[in-house]
């Protein structure tokens, strides 16, 4: 089999899976509450997708001086910014838990800051894209900017990590040609 209706290669269902991914699934369902195509992507590999649920549990839900709202905005804007429609979709839904004004949330999803943004949110969110767009050009003085805005260099380490999480699993999505539809995109533990 050359590809899925869910991915553009091979991909085992849950209902298929035994041993390792039979496992790797089990903890998916207790930590997120259902299987998201991107994990089901990894189904060839399940020490990888066991190892990648592990780092975006720690990333988004772990303990972080990044509010889960801010790192939310950051996914959202990276995601938009790199073109990847799935992790828009999945971290657009998961930021409407953090944003109330649906107008908001359609200017991330666009890939856009809105107006009121607060400054230290405004300054996460560019460094992030920075380091996307042109990670060879950041530099010691970006960091500096960060810190007279009052932030610490473990969110500093934080926003770095998020920020290369989401180029990673950004690529993964894109080069496997993950799907998702409305319903897929739904349904997660906040």
């Amino acid at each position: 089999m050359s590809g899925s209706t869910l991915t553009w290669i091979k991909t085992i269902l849950e209902d298929k899976a035994t041993g390792d991914l039979k496992r790797a699934y089990e903890e998916v369902l207790r930590t997120r509450g259902k299987i998201s195509n991107i994990m089901r992507a990894q189904s060839l590999n399940p020490n990888v997708l066991r190892s990648h649920l592990e780092l975006y549990v720690t990333l988004f839900f772990g303990k972080s001086g990044l509010s889960r709202a801010e790192r939310e905005m950051i996914a959202v804007t990276l995601s938009a910014g790199n073109r990847c429609n799935y992790c828009v979709a999945h971290h657009g839904e998961a930021l409407s838990f953090y944003l109330k004004d649906r107008d908001q949330l359609e200017v991330f999803k666009q890939g856009q800051q809105p107006m009121d943004l607060p400054q230290r949110t405004k300054s996460l969110i560019d460094y992030a894209l920075r380091l996307t767009l042109d990670p060879g050009g950041v530099v010691m003085e970006d960091l500096e900017a960060l810190r007279r805005m009052g932030i610490s260099d473990s969110e500093i380490l934080d926003l770095v990590l998020l920020t290369a999480y989401m180029n990673f699993v950004t690529r993964v999505a894109q080069g496997l040609g993950v799907q998702y539809d409305e319903q897929e995109a739904r349904g997660y533990k906040p």
